[in-house]
């Protein structure tokens, strides 16, 4: 790197570090900061409480039902609640509605340590509307009477006037996360079209902020649904967004990153509109979804319509098993919302790397020593690999003082052709490939991303602590600080820290096996090199402690096996073999990758001398 350069980066440096100071408020200007936050989440609070009392007037209004109605009675009453429960939940049905109004997941706490609540009171609403010849049937509006009420079981009743009625009925699967849930109208003949074949459904909720961490979190909160006969998609998840589905859809969650709540159709969701709105860091919530959409419906109540709701964590292997408890000619796939990464990736997860994780953890370890564990066994299975990359740059190495040789025979940039076809002969002569030591590399890649994908999404890993961080899913903040810092926040992670620096330092070993410090036009690489693990802890420093304490302990065994690789190899040995397989070239395999680039650059030199014979002429 030349001179310029270098004082181009310093400036620019300085100029980021200067920005940052300057821009780092005083105390008078925190404070007026804090006066105008304040302000505005008074603001916001004010305008909640308004659309609040907007709604509840608007409903209020909505409820007067004209007393000839055929469901007057229903119109009024109070509100009562019965609670199904089973080992692993607790679901809430509310007589107004007949709804789901609260799901409590007893294995799973809060940061408060409480039982986890993945919805409640106002935080969520379902309205199912049914067409009438004379009036419409709007299921939040109605008080439903209780019925065949055991443990896990309840039908909620909406009678009419002429002793007809439309059951919801509720039952919870026996040590699951699955409702089932029927809808069934019984004497409604007169009350319905025969033209009427379909029922719409209103499903909204605001998606509480259940972790510690608000911006990572984000990452994995959407609102995903499952087309039929396809693979999953979702809404973005960084921005608000509202999308009308063609396809019908098996399936539509409102998902957290480590918790769903997922509402099934067996007879599909047809023209769906989605919509996601993100919430304002702070508020205690993460998103607001409603899904408005139609499905089958009986009037006769010959067939009824069957739908199930899922309300637990995101499990690979849960979700897996709950699958089989669904319809039975549907693939629900509902483990697809544990996000594992791309297809090969996902692969690897799926049949690798959560078994490994679950063998581990049932020794009954430390979710910080099954990680550590992991990392070790991985970085074994790719070790054959690794070798055969050291090798190559050490052979690359050996070789050195002939390539010098080389750029000294050839100093002029035009004769850079030359240069590289001598230097790919020599390698050529000696059985060497320059790209021995990338391919291998690039075959670990798949394994360590799939790590990258699986740790964010493991839920076994939430709250579990290990050394200084009380929770692996979320960042350690052993310092922190009251002010909001740009680019970094108001705190620090060491998992993070102590990850950014090993990543230099495994850069620093990997420049000298591969034989750059002298390099000059690797110059603009090793500044990358040495940028990138910067950037990684500006990044990392909001991501999961359990992932970067991964990538501290993987660049850690790199460092440790590198320098027992360098300790264990005899460089001098190396290049006598490397000379006796110059004298007898019949016991060396030639790289096919190699033979090409020679070719590559035979052409090329053709190339280059039909131009100059053009240019010559002219």
């Amino acid at each position: 790197m030349d001179k310029n350069t270098l004082v181009g980066f310093v400036l620019i440096g300085a100029v980021i570090i200067g920005f940052g100071i300057y821009n780092t408020p005083n105390q008078e200007e925190r404070a007026r900061a804090q006066h105008y936050q304040d302000s505005i989440q008074q603001v916001i609070k004010e305008k909640e409480e308004l659309m609040k009392k907007q709604e509840a007037a608007a409903e209020q209004k909505a409820m007067m039902v004209d007393s000839t109605s055929t469901f007057f009675n229903a119109s009024k009453g109070t509100e009562q609640f019965i609670t199904l429960s089973n080992d692993l939940i607790d679901v809430t049905i509310s007589n107004k509605g007949g709804r789901v109004s609260k799901a409590m997941l007893k294995e799973y706490k809060d940061q408060k340590k409480e039982p986890l609540v993945l919805f409640d009171g106002t935080d969520a609403s379902l309205n199912i509307g049914f067409e009438g010849k004379n009036e419409n049937i709007m299921s939040s509006q109605m008080y439903f009477e209780a019925t065949n009420v055991t443990d896990s079981t309840v039908t909620m009743r909406l009678n009419a006037a002429n002793g007809s009625h439309l059951d919801f009925c509720y039952k919870l699967i026996p040590n699951s996360y699955m409702v089932n849930f029927t809808v069934q109208a019984t004497g409604m003949q007169n009350f319905f079209s025969p033209s009427v074949k379909t029922m719409t459904i209103d499903w909204k909720q605001r998606a509480r902020q259940m972790e510690k961490g608000y911006t990572f979190e984000q990452q994995y909160t959407s609102l995903t649904y499952k087309p039929v006969d396809d693979s999953f998609d979702n809404l973005d998840k960084a921005k608000d967004e509202k999308e009308t589905i063609q396809e019908a859809l098996d399936w539509v969650a409102f998902k957290n990153q480590y918790f769903s709540c997922v509402f099934m159709a067996e007879k599909n969701f047809e023209n769906a509109t989605l919509e996601s709105k993100m919430e304002q860091k702070g508020s205690g919530y993460m998103k607001n979804y409603h899904a408005d959409m139609q499905t089958a419906f009986d009037p006769t109540g010959a067939q009824p319509s069957n739908f199930q709701f899922y309300f637990g964590p995101n499990h690979f292997k849960t979700l897996l098993a709950s699958n089989d408890l669904s319809f039975a000619d549907k693939d629900q796939e509902l483990e697809d919302l544990v996000y594992l990464g791309w297809p090969i990736i996902r692969w690897i997860n799926r049949w690798f790397t959560i078994n490994l994780f679950d063998w581990l953890s049932s020794w009954g370890l430390s979710m910080g020593m099954v990680i550590l564990l992991m990392t070790i066994i991985v970085k074994i299975l790719v070790l054959p690999t690794t070798w055969k990359s050291f090798i190559s740059s050490a052979k690359m190495r050996a070789l050195k003082p002939y390539v010098e040789k080389i750029n000294q025979k050839y100093p002029k940039q035009e004769d850079a052709l030359k240069k590289q076809q001598e230097t790919m002969a020599l390698y050529s002569q000696y059985g060497v490939s320059p790209m021995g030591g990338c391919l291998p590399m690039l075959l670990q890649t798949p394994v360590f991303m799939a790590l990258f994908f699986f740790v964010p999404n493991a839920i076994e890993l939430r709250q579990q602590s290990f050394l200084w961080a009380d929770d692996l899913s979320a960042y350690d903040d052993l310092i922190s600080w009251s002010t909001s810092i740009p680019l970094l926040g108001n705190h620090l992670s060491l998992f993070c820290l102590l990850f950014s620096v090993t990543t230099i330092i495994n850069q620093l070993v990997m420049m000298k096996q591969q034989n750059m410090g002298d390099n000059p036009q690797m110059a603009a690489m090793k500044w990358m090199m040495y940028i990138m693990p910067v950037m990684f802890f500006f990044i990392f420093n909001e991501y999961a402690s359990g992932l970067s304490y991964y990538y501290f302990i993987s660049s850690l065994i790199g460092i440790l096996t590198t320098w027992i690789m360098y300790k264990v190899t005899d460089e001098k040995k190396l290049l006598a073999q490397l000379e006796a397989n110059k004298k007898n070239p019949s016991q060396m395999k030639q790289s096919s990758l190699l033979s090409r680039l020679e070719a590559l650059q035979k052409e090329q030199e053709r190339l280059q001398k039909e131009r100059q014979e053009r240019m010559n002429k002219k």
